[in-house]
């Protein structure tokens, strides 16, 4: 197995211009791009209608020596399942804000239109959310039903199903990353919502442990257990602070306060054991990206960011070739 290639996901750095942005990646240290699809990163209507769009994409990622293993869907794929939501403004064409049934029309059209984007980019796995009607019961109070939940799952499946079957069509697999906010947010909520996915291999996880760590879930143990439909993996990490006022539920004060029980940091700056994650990987001959999501408030982003790619690059190592103990054998 070779050594895994360590990218960026452009989520967090859509505002740079791309030839800019490439040539900082690389001067940070990262082998490739996990392209956001907003932004200045990768236009999934420019892609589809000016031909020379996706081979000027390739080429300025070529020649900063860069490779592109997986495109990024996030706040499209949010639109679609959420229940009708004024924050989705903030990601849909602005003619739309205020039309919830049309942001959702506008986003499972470019979901469709993004499976056949990622076969033109060469690669095999569109990362993204799905969003959730359901996420408002999370406590249970009112009182919900769990006809309300089954609900919810079942609508996440059958907005996802044509999307699906698109990504069939062009051989594409779809990694959700689980996450608060969306239909599938833990270990029990993943295992609910890929049953109900059974019959959609093309349907799988972006494994991202900074979403599980501060939720009290192990996060190699949750790779580990759902490692057969893991796709890709997000190298993320997350410090919980609780100091006896604070609590995990974030208490409405925005990502770096201080007062929060926890926060994202940048990698190695948290919680989250990188070592067994890499292990698990090891384990079941995982040879995709190892993709740095950086996010850290507290931190310059080009210093944590070029710090990350050395962490990940220093964490990752590949599995033995031979038993330790053959070397003691008559």
């Amino acid at each position: 197995m070779n050594k895994r290639p360590v990218t960026l996901f452009t989520g967090q750095w859509a505002d740079l211009r791309f030839e800019e942005l490439c040539k900082l990646a690389k001067e940070m240290g990262y082998d490739g791009l996990e392209l956001a699809c907003w932004g200045n990163s990768l236009n999934i209507d420019r892609a589809l209608s000016d031909p020379a769009y996706i081979p000027w994409v390739k080429d300025t990622l070529k020649k900063h020596g860069l490779v592109c293993k997986a495109i990024g869907t996030h706040i499209i794929g949010q639109c679609v399942g959420d229940a009708p939501d004024p924050r989705l403004n903030n990601f849909a064409p602005k003619q739309l804000v205020d039309k919830p049934q049309e942001i959702r029309d506008w986003a499972i059209d470019q979901m469709k239109k993004s499976a056949k984007v990622a076969e033109m980019m060469g690669v095999k796995v569109v990362t993204g959310f799905t969003g959730s009607p359901i996420w408002k019961y999370l406590y249970s109070f009112p009182q919900t039903t769990e006809e309300m939940v089954e609900a919810g799952f079942q609508e996440i499946h059958d907005l996802w199903a044509p999307i699906l079957a698109e990504y069939r069509k062009h051989g594409i697999k779809f990694a959700l990353e689980v996450h608060p906010g969306e239909i599938a947010f833990d270990y029990y909520s993943t295992k609910r919502l890929l049953e109900k996915m059974k019959d959609w291999p093309e349907f799988g996880l972006n494994f991202d442990p900074s979403h599980l760590i501060w939720q009290g879930v192990t996060p190699h143990i949750f790779l580990n257990d759902f490692i057969d439909r893991v796709y890709h993996v997000h190298m993320k990490d997350a410090a919980v602070t609780l100091d006896g006022r604070s609590g995990i539920l974030g208490s409405h004060i925005d990502f770096g306060d201080l007062r929060r029980g926890w926060n994202f940091r940048s990698l190695g700056h948290g919680d989250v054991n990188f070592e067994e994650i890499i292990r698990v990987l090891n384990a079941h001959s995982y040879d995709g990206p190892l993709s740095v999501e950086w996010e850290d408030s507290g931190m310059d982003r080009v210093h944590g960011a070029t710090e990350a790619a050395a962490f990940v690059k220093k964490t990752d190592f590949m599995p033995s070739l031979v038993k330790f103990d053959e070397a003691i054998a008559n």
